[in-house]
């Protein structure tokens, strides 16, 4: 197994000192043992967070390459392509308990035309405001709201595009909207899922620290 590596570079710290968020240099005399508590565990959990992240990098790796060799045995003993045009597959265990699917998304960004968009649909609800608009207004600023990287949510954005509003200006927004969108990339995914007992539902198997 691959050594794990540390959270962070230590190897400019002499014995006896610890460094501190601003860089600089303090003994360990001089450091309360909670600090250093507080630092040993966030150490720790660190590194156990790099090995299990470097683990599921390899499975992904392993998965894919797997289902890949599956896919081409497949195609050359029966001439048949497995998984559509999107090379989306699905791998099911003999007795249907288990399942691995392999899917591929676009990925999305907006170009200069969001903005655009944006004030389109802000001078709607401007024009709207002394109507019953207020849940319209607040799913737009949760659209345009960025996340901690300052990026546009994608998906709260396309939400609009659902919205059924019979309004001029409001149908400009949107092709505003739809024009703005370009295709970036494809991302691939694995995800794999267990049938529920006495059921044909699959649960998926979490694979996030969110989700477990």
């Amino acid at each position: 197994m691959t050594e794990t590596a540390a959270p962070y570079d230590t190897e400019a710290v002499p014995d006896g000192y610890m460094k501190n968020s601003a860089g600089h240099l303090v003994p360990e005399s001089q450091v309360r043992e909670h600090d250093k508590l507080r630092d040993q565990t966030a150490r720790d959990l660190t590194a156990e967070a790099l090995e299990l992240n470097r683990r599921l990098t390899a499975f992904k790796k392993r998965a894919l390459a797997d289902i890949a060799d599956l896919v081409s045995v497949a195609a050359s003993r029966y001439e048949v392509h497995l998984g559509g045009k999107k090379g989306n597959v699905t791998v099911t265990t003999y007795d249907g308990r288990y399942r691995v699917v392999r899917s591929y998304a676009e990925r999305l960004s907006f170009t200069e035309e969001l903005e655009a968009a944006k004030e389109l649909i802000n001078q709607c609800i401007e024009r709207w405001s002394e109507g019953a608009n207020v849940n319209i207004k607040a799913l737009v600023d949760r659209a345009f709201r960025t996340d901690s990287q300052g990026q546009i949510k994608t998906t709260a954005v396309l939400e609009l595009l659902r919205l059924e509003i019979e309004d001029g200006d409001w149908e400009r927004a949107m092709e505003a909207l739809r024009d703005s969108i370009q295709t970036t990339g494809t991302a691939v995914y694995i995800r794999v899922y267990e049938r529920r007992d006495g059921t044909d539902q699959y649960r998926p198997i979490p694979l996030d620290l969110a989700a477990v």
